[in-house]
């Protein structure tokens, strides 16, 4: 019976030591809760206010930005890139006429030189500029660079085929601008008939089409007529098909919500359009 007992005592302690181990392993069912709250008490870092002054084709504007998230020289390159860098980033001669013809043929080197040196510049430009570091502005700092590389290329290209059209052949410029290509490099009667399907596609596009048709017959019957062919197939013809190829960011209604989202508000001081 004593021996009975004990047994019973000793049952009833193992119970007991097995109970407490089991409740000191689980976790309080309020710690989330309490760690969850703890944090939401944490009170904002309180926006540190600065305005960038920046003007638009027809306001004036004052960007009132967190200098906490950004700087100063991170909104501006996000300007730079929104308003600054709209249009064409290189600068060379265009090709109307003979006496533009005449004139980069005879300069050919020096103009080639002048636009190394300027797609140096801006590419160091572009490498330098510091924008805000989010994917947004960044991809559209890469998709910048890539647009003025692809410009030099193709600038470089129609320069040097003013002189020697061969050189459009050697290049690997796809194949959607073969035909002008083609055209430039193939007998006279091909490339006069490139030529007038080229002027009579511009004629559908003009307010005057009937001038572009009589421009057209015009330097058809002149001495000069396979100089005129070849600045309409590569200034019209193969310039802006290649144009065209050419990616470049989109600054649309897209871009001007990230650059303004940049600020906490904007003061702007408009112009009627």
């Amino acid at each position: 019976m004593k021996s009975a007992i004990y047994t019973i005592f000793f049952l009833t302690l193992l119970s007991c030591k097995k109970e407490k181990q089991i409740s000191t392993d689980k976790i309080p069912a309020d710690s989330l809760t309490v760690q969850t709250t703890k944090k939401s008490d944490t009170a904002p870092t309180k926006p540190n206010q600065q305005v960038f002054n920046f003007v638009t084709d027809l306001c004036t504007s004052k960007g009132y930005f967190d200098a906490n998230k950004y700087t100063e020289e991170e909104i501006k390159g996000a300007y730079t890139l929104w308003f600054d860098l709209r249009g064409i980033m290189l600068d060379t001669p265009s090709v109307f006429s003979l006496q533009d013809l005449t004139e980069i043929r005879r300069d050919n080197a020096k103009i080639l030189a002048k636009l190394d040196k300027d797609f140096a510049e801006k590419k160091a430009f572009l490498e330098h500029l510091t924008v805000v570091n989010v994917p947004y502005w960044q991809n559209i700092k890469k998709l910048q660079y890539e647009s003025l590389l692809q410009k030099y290329k193709m600038e470089k290209l129609r320069i040097a085929a003013y002189s020697d059209p061969s050189i459009l052949l050697k290049s690997n410029t796809g194949n959607k601008c073969r035909n002008f290509t083609t055209a430039l490099n193939s007998t006279d009667e091909q490339m006069f008939s490139e030529w007038k399907k080229l002027r009579e596609q511009m004629s559908k596009m003009n307010a005057d089409p009937e001038r572009i048709i009589n421009l057209f017959n015009e330097h058809l019957n002149s001495p000069d007529k396979k100089d005129y062919a070849a600045i309409d197939l590569i200034t019209f013809g193969w310039g802006n098909c290649m144009n065209g190829e050419i990616q470049s960011p989109s600054h649309d209604g897209r871009m001007n919500q990230e650059f303004e989202s940049l600020f906490i508000k904007i003061d702007a001081d408009c112009d009627e359009p």
